[in-house]
């Protein structure tokens, strides 16, 4: 087997991998094929009856038994090129070419048929070759029964048109099969892709939403143990919150994973509201989604909670402002955060893309380009961080719909 069709075999074992296919069933494929090719073994008996008509005595047993070798070496050649044993095949391929000729002063022009085979055979394995042996071995079938004169014949035209196409039908066959081939390969490896996806997927979510939660699980938790000593009904009631926020973080990674979980403005500004006063923050948030569309509410969502998660653990900001309008959301803060804020998102903290920020940032950037729009991210001067997702009114109508539980 030449590099053309073995360049198809690691593409479909991995196919057969991915899609369960097991070694036997590749045997019945094998087996099939070769039922198929059985179709050739015509052309050896056209042959043989040929020999009967052209020798008798021992020339004709010696004709014949040119012709049952020749099929013998067709069917292992067959079997050979199934296993993928290349060396075999070449081995073979060239006893059957010794035959063909060996069978000439029996069959005449008739012993091109056995010719027909090999040439197939070529045009399967050595197809960058395969052009110029059809044609020599056509123009052979053709002129050779003419020049010689022993045969008392004229040019071998009928046995060089079935030379012709069977030859390019066995080719055809053959691009057809790599074809398939190279479909369930293709196909393998998308689903490969589609699973990869959507475990990024899941990851991002899980990050986003238990980033968030912890967060404000944490916040909740120190200033419940600072006014234990002070206002235990207050600390209390914090404790009480936490145990609420844990919930909802159980059932929001409960819907994460079976894709189920909405997310919304309205609730994320409510949400972020309750954990900037936790942090002693004071936040200046909308009270208002109506200008945003109905479309860009989730991703809007996302944008809030990872902005607000992210003023909470790095910005040691004294204020935090969202604004909301019709294609944007931007969120800003006083806070100085740590040095180092390239990757951060709404106050920075000193970290990069390989942090739990940066990757924050990643997966909103992953969502806002999903819907078609910016993100920008950077710090103010004299102090503070901003965060601004635009989503531009054309965006929304080019983009395709999401399913449920994804941006």
């Amino acid at each position: 087997m030449d590099e053309d069709t073995q360049a198809t075999l690691p593409g479909h074992a991995a196919a057969e991998r991915a899609t369960g296919e097991r070694a036997p069933q590749r045997w019945v494929q094998g087996w099939r094929r070769i039922m198929l090719g059985a179709g050739m073994l015509v052309y050896p008996c056209l042959t043989a009856v040929a020999v009967n008509d052209n020798v008798s005595g021992a020339a004709l047993v010696a004709g014949y038994a040119v012709v049952g070798a020749f099929c013998l070496c067709f069917v292992l050649t067959a079997t050979a090129m199934v296993r993928g044993r290349r060396r075999q095949v070449l081995l073979l391929l060239a006893v059957m070419s010794a035959l063909f000729l060996a069978a000439l002063p029996f069959a005449h022009e008739n012993a091109f048929y056995l010719a027909t085979v090999v040439v197939s055979f070529v045009a399967v394995l050595r197809r960058r070759h395969a052009t110029r042996v059809t044609a020599a071995a056509t123009l052979a079938a053709l002129l050779v029964p003419w020049a010689v004169p022993a045969w008392h014949t004229g040019p071998g035209t009928f046995q060089a048109l079935a030379l012709l196409f069977t030859v390019l039908t066995t080719g055809a066959f053959a691009e057809i099969a790599t074809t398939n081939q190279a479909l369930v390969a293709a196909r393998a490896e998308v689903a490969r892709l589609a699973s990869e996806a959507e475990r990024n997927r899941i990851a991002r979510d899980l990050h986003d939403l238990l980033g968030h939660s912890l967060t404000a699980i944490t916040v909740k938790s120190r200033l419940a143990q600072r006014l234990a000593a002070k206002d235990l009904d207050q600390s209390l009631a914090e404790m009480a919150a936490v145990e609420s926020l844990s919930r909802q973080a159980l059932a929001d990674v409960r819907a994460a994973v079976t894709g189920y979980r909405d997310v919304t403005l309205a609730g994320e500004l409510a949400r972020g509201r309750e954990l900037l006063r936790a942090a002693g923050v004071v936040a200046d948030l909308p009270t208002s989604t109506d200008p945003v569309a109905a479309q860009d509410g989730e991703l809007f969502g996302w944008v809030v909670r990872e902005g607000l998660t992210n003023v909470v653990r790095h910005a040691r900001a004294d204020r935090c402002t969202v604004t909301v309008t019709g294609s944007s959301v931007e969120i800003r803060d006083d806070g100085t955060g740590a040095d180092g804020r390239t990757g951060g998102t709404g106050g920075g903290g000193g970290t990069g893309e390989g942090s739990g920020i940066g990757k924050g940032l990643r997966g909103l950037r992953e969502r806002v380009a999903a819907a078609g729009g910016t993100v920008e991210a950077g710090p103010l001067s004299p102090r503070g961080w901003r965060l601004l997702v635009t989503v531009p009114p054309g965006a929304r109508h080019r983009r395709t719909p999401a399913r449920k539980g994804t941006t």
